[in-house]
């Protein structure tokens, strides 16, 4: 809690707190930080959709492109 509080407890006063808030505080940490993560997330997300779109890529034109690929490499073995 030291670490993750960002200076707002030293060790002495985490030491000295009881049980109860130690546990509260550590639960409130813990719920801000994993919201953040989520938001985070949301956002890189929502970030990577717009740019695909704003680039011309629809969901309908990457199966196309997929559809359309052939491939390289021959798919029976020899025989000899």
């Amino acid at each position: 809690m030291v670490f993750y509080g960002k200076g707002g407890y030293d060790w002495n006063t985490i030491f000295n707190m009881p049980i109860w808030l130690r546990k509260f505080v550590f639960s409130k940490i813990m719920e801000h930080y994993e919201g953040e993560k989520n938001q985070s997330n949301t956002n890189n997300v929502q970030k990577s959709i717009d740019a695909m779109k704003s680039a011309g890529f629809t969901k309908e034109s990457l199966q196309n492109q997929r559809a359309q690929q052939t491939p390289h490499y021959v798919t029976k073995a020899s025989k000899k």
